[in-house]
């Protein structure tokens, strides 16, 4: 993308997405690192996203009292760190614009931001006090914008014990500092000056982010000359303010983690444009956003695209065996099942979220629909070959009619001895077998009694080795849908252990931070307040185990269904 482009437009208070962005981000298949800035307006907000975007202008910074930026603006670019990822930069309008005169619009750009980010920039100038700490009050009203669940009876939501688990890492910049970073004549660091400030109020930012982060820049250039910064060379800056710029940038590149939902699944470009439709289209009918209904709905999207992925997985690789029809129904079977492990594969790879298994046992079916229809496909491309053998044979036949040559005993049997699959090219042939049979009643009733015996005889090992065949045939099928099962099930057993695994690296980064917290206010002194923290981290890993035990009996009883409910091959399709 070589410029931003409006995401969400903000007209009149009403929030809506822009088509054209939307395609974009649609058509994006990489995974994505979002990073959002927010913050009062006119505080300098864009000028850090150019950076991240590593180019001096892009995002609109202007050099008036107004704000710029209206609605959300997108620039995505590629990772300089992450190898097939994408930047996705979102860059928020004001929040505090006096021109707008509505706080409600303003929580809803806070809202979104979250929901969507990977690491959420908060910049504002000065210092961290308690002023400052008070105009971040949409922090305080995130339980009423923001349901982790769509319904629950777990009171501590919120207090912010969910959304921790699901929260983008925050960071803090403060614009224009000039403090010295020294409490009681100790100097700190920007970080233990963030932890200072939040002290100052009990419901804050701690409780809802998992990962702070401060980074404290000084003023870039003179106050004349911060009208023209997006035109300014970098090496007019202050180089302690380049130092800062340069650091905040790296730590965003080596930091933020790609963008995931609830169950630790990554996000991809294309599934992002999904989400951001689903919250906004929430707002947009009066409703709160939940995060659990949005990963619902992008589950249910991206699993019948898997599915559809699926099945193309398998068609291609039916389609060389198919040009060749008719083949040998072993070499039919092979294709068939190692197409299906190559769909499965696809599927199990985009899929997620697929927790009764509706979308597998779809595809199943759309592959059993597809197979049985190629079995018959080959079927009826062996008969036609058969019939075009026989047609090439008539023409003796006809010949042979003319010439007398069936005029003999047993001349009829000899002409009727076809296989049953040529049954119905004969009758088209009747007129003539008809008046070879008048012909052949004149024979002695001795070498008639003999050529039955023979055709007797003949027809009987026919249908023998017909019904070798199908034994054949049959255990080949069975086999085949043994092992198919056995990989079905085997991809369904390591998916569903990748999402539990992904679930608990997602709560042990939130656990790790709170043992962290815990900690810090044991060497600090707290030891009350760490007692507590204590009690409330007990709390959480007992609820987790619970929810893991829950959810592991589930997926094993999902697994035994689909064992049960396997679909079994058709064996009705016979082949010459």
């Amino acid at each position: 993308m070589d410029s931003p482009m409006c995401l969400v437009k903000n007209a009149d208070g009403e929030l809506c997405v822009e088509p054209e962005a939307i395609d974009y981000l649609m058509g994006l298949k990489q995974k994505v690192v979002v990073v959002s800035v927010v913050g009062l307006y006119r505080t300098g907000k864009s000028y850090l996203m150019n950076k991240l975007a590593q180019k001096r202008s892009g995002f609109a910074l202007g050099a008036t009292i107004q704000s710029k930026t209206k609605g959300i603006w997108m620039w995505c670019v590629p990772h300089p760190e992450k190898t097939d990822h994408t930047l996705v930069l979102l860059d928020t309008e004001g929040l505090g614009d006096v021109e707008k005169g509505d706080s409600k619009n303003d929580a809803w750009i806070f809202s979104l931001a979250i929901l969507l980010s990977s690491t959420l920039v908060y910049n504002s100038r000065g210092t961290i006090d308690n002023d400052a700490v008070e105009k971040l009050q949409y922090v305080n009203e995130l339980t009423e914008m923001i349901k982790v669940k769509s319904s629950t009876d777990d009171e501590e939501e919120g207090e912010g014990t969910q959304f921790m688990q699901f929260f983008p890492n925050f960071v803090w910049t403060v614009r224009d500092f000039t403090l010295q970073l020294k409490i009681d004549g100790r100097v700190i660091t920007p970080d233990q000056y963030l932890e200072n400030s939040l002290q100052l109020k009990k419901e804050c930012i701690r409780n809802f982010f998992p990962s702070r982060k401060c980074f404290v820049f000084p003023s870039p250039t003179t106050p004349d000359n911060m009208h023209r910064l997006d035109s300014m060379d970098e090496a007019e800056l202050s180089e302690r303010f380049r130092e800062v710029a340069d650091t905040f940038c790296l730590f965003i590149f080596q930091e933020s983690r790609m963008k995931t939902v609830i169950g630790g699944h990554t996000l991809t470009g294309e599934m992002l444009g999904h989400l951001l439709t689903t919250y906004v289209e929430t707002i947009a009918k009066g409703n709160v956003p939940c995060l659990e209904n949005a990963v619902m709905a992008i589950a249910k999207i991206e699993n019948q695209a898997a599915v559809d992925e699926g099945l193309a997985v398998y068609q291609k690789g039916m389609k060389d065996v198919k040009a060749l029809f008719p083949v040998n129904i072993n070499q039919l079977s092979e294709n068939q099942l190692r197409s299906e492990t190559q769909a499965t594969k696809a599927f199990m790879k985009r899929s997620f979220k697929d927790e009764n298994g509706e979308f597998l046992k779809a595809l199943a079916e759309a592959i059993s629909n597809h197979t049985a229809d190629l079995f018959k496909q080959n079927k009826d491309a062996s008969e036609k070959k058969c019939k075009a053998l026989l047609e090439k044979l008539s023409a003796q036949m006809d010949q042979g009619i003319k010439e007398g040559t069936y005029a003999t005993p047993g001349g009829y049997d000899h002409l009727v001895t076809a296989e049953e699959v040529l049954e119905q090219f004969l009758k088209d042939k009747s007129a003539e077998s008809n008046s070879i049979l008048q012909a052949d009643k004149q024979l002695t009733k001795k070498d008639k009694q003999i050529q039955a015996e023979k055709k007797k005889t003949a027809e009987l090992e026919q249908e023998k080795a017909a019904f070798r065949e199908q034994q054949a045939e049959m255990k080949r099928r069975i086999e085949n849908n043994r092992i198919s099962q056995e990989k079905y099930l085997k991809e369904m057993k390591e998916k569903m252990e990748e999402e539990r695994n992904q679930q608990q690296q997602e709560f042990n980064r939130t656990l790790e931070r709170r043992m962290q917290e815990q900690k810090d206010l044991l060497e600090n002194g707290h030891k009350e307040k760490a007692e507590l923290m204590r009690q409330e981290i007990e709390e959480i890993k007992k609820k987790n185990q619970l929810e893991r035990d829950a959810n592991t009996r589930n997926q094993e009883a999902l697994l035994d269904e689909l064992k049960c409910s396997k679909a079994k091959p058709d064996y009705s399709c016979t082949l010459l």
